[in-house]
């Protein structure tokens, strides 16, 4: 096990034995496990083995699988990436360095440094209500641990998917938040994932997020990049929102093109509850979002929104999965691409309606547009509908601007630049429309306005800030 030099800087940590593949990560594995659990907490490394077992026979996911059929995983995983599991501190002071903050808005603000949450000292977060919980999923687990237990791993556990289960095995540490029976928090939480290291570094996080009935919560996150290496992000986030709660999740990416996103969301809906979740990217090298949303109570509503931007090489593959399994419920899906030069862009959804859930009301829409011919767009909407009093629907369309729009601007007198970005502009207007953060929604506007005009061309720090 190495670690780190006097300065914090990384000469080299733990990486896999006897080569790359899943192979080297069994074997690392076999070798750190009790220096793994060491550095968590009892109650997080209570499944860890058995993750580590299915991770064994699952493997990492490859494009051969149907559901990964656009995800092409084998290049980000053939690196030598390195692990931190002795939990050594990075050498950066994330607040005065990554200001992330939304003109306008007023949020508590945390940071989570690779996979370890780190630990700041922010005056407005001393003024969270009473009974709110805030912070380390480590520490969490350590002070709390009948409350983590009880939610920690049961929606991950369930999950078919190599990515998670090694998740499971490796996670040390996240962010969790709590939110009391009927507490409502006055102000949006904002959470800051920076990748740093001076070589190439893989990250295995853990997120828990619980609303107690009746509690409402929005979560800002952020994740972003500062050092030019290859980073892996493997995260997973386990949402749990009670009986008439009500929960927004915005997920920003500006991350460089040299980062691997991959991202699993597993929501859990109880009776009459809402959850309206945000996933947009502006800037990334390889992301993949697996989001998984059961409504497993009556009167459930679910907003799922999306976003792409993507030129170059870069690569985006949404896969979702909304699944009813009580009666009376609501859901709509929407998810835009605007892709240029030769990105790609990947969208799988799944609409599942079980027997008993009558009366459910499931739209699923995505629309996509290419600006060049090289660029590429696979989309694949699903309905898997067993019960017979329901409305459902899903659609998809690829295709490029529209010339008769375009002609009409050009005939009076805009630019044809210009005409462009209106256009595109006017395309992603109503997945913007669906934050409700209106600070958050006025930047996300102007960023997008700068992403298609080439002007965001690259990930430099917090654009959110700048």
């Amino acid at each position: 096990m190495n670690n780190l030099d006097k300065n914090n800087n990384i000469s080299s940590i733990s990486s896999p034995s006897g080569g790359l593949g899943e192979a080297g990560y069994i074997d690392l594995y076999t070798q750190h496990h009790e220096t793994i659990k060491k550095h968590s907490a009892d109650v997080i490394n209570h499944k860890r083995d058995e993750a580590f077992e299915k991770f064994r026979e699952l493997r990492f996911p490859t494009s051969r699988l149907e559901n990964y059929k656009y995800t092409d995983l084998r290049d980000a995983l053939a690196v030598d990436y390195g692990l931190n599991f002795s939990r050594i501190r990075f050498a950066v002071d994330p607040y005065n360095v990554f200001k992330c903050d939304v003109p306008g808005i007023s949020s508590y603000l945390y940071f989570v440094v690779n996979d370890a949450f780190y630990p700041v000292n922010i005056e407005r977060n001393n003024s969270l209500p009473e009974g709110v919980i805030i912070g380390s999923l480590k520490k969490a687990a350590e002070e709390h641990p009948e409350l983590v237990k009880k939610y920690f791993g049961k929606l991950s556990e369930k999950q078919k998917d190599g990515l998670v289960a090694f998740n499971g095995a490796f996670a040390q540490d996240g962010f969790f938040m709590y939110v009391p029976k009927n507490v409502v928090l006055d102000k949006p939480v904002q959470l800051i994932n920076i990748m740093r290291s001076s070589v190439d570094f893989m990250a295995n996080s853990h997120n828990l997020i619980i609303l107690d009935e009746g509690a409402g919560a929005q979560l800002l996150v952020c994740d972003h990049t500062s050092d030019d290496v290859r980073f892996l992000c493997n995260r997973v986030t386990e949402v749990f929102v009670g009986e008439n709660a009500s929960y927004e999740h915005y997920k920003l990416e500006n991350v460089h093109n040299k980062t691997t996103n991959l991202c699993t969301l597993l929501v859990d809906q109880d009776t009459s509850s809402r959850f309206l979740g945000n996933v947009i990217t502006l800037h990334n090298g390889l992301t993949r979002n697996n989001i998984e949303i059961d409504l497993d109570g009556e009167h459930c509503e679910t907003l799922m929104c999306g976003m792409a931007l993507a030129d170059k090489n870069q690569q985006i593959d949404n896969f979702t999965s909304v699944i009813h399994n009580k009666p009376n419920s609501h859901s709509t899906e929407l998810f835009k691409y605007v892709l240029d030069d030769s990105a790609k862009g990947g969208f799988t959804g799944k609409l599942y309606v079980a027997k008993d859930a009558q009366k459910t009301q499931a739209y699923q829409t995505n629309r996509n547009i290419l600006l060049k011919a090289s660029a590429k767009m696979r989309t694949k909407p699903q309905l898997e509908i067993y019960a017979d009093d329901v409305k459902c629907s899903h659609g998809a369309t690829i295709g490029q601007l529209d010339d008769k729009a375009m002609f009409y601007m050009r005939q009076r007198g805009i630019p044809e630049s210009e005409a462009r970005l209106l256009l595109m502009y006017a395309f992603t207007a109503d997945v913007i429309e669906n934050i409700r953060i209106d600070a958050l929604q006025d930047r996300i506007k102007m960023l997008v306005e700068k992403r298609l005009r080439g002007e965001l061309s690259k990930c430099e720090g917090c654009v959110i800030c700048k």
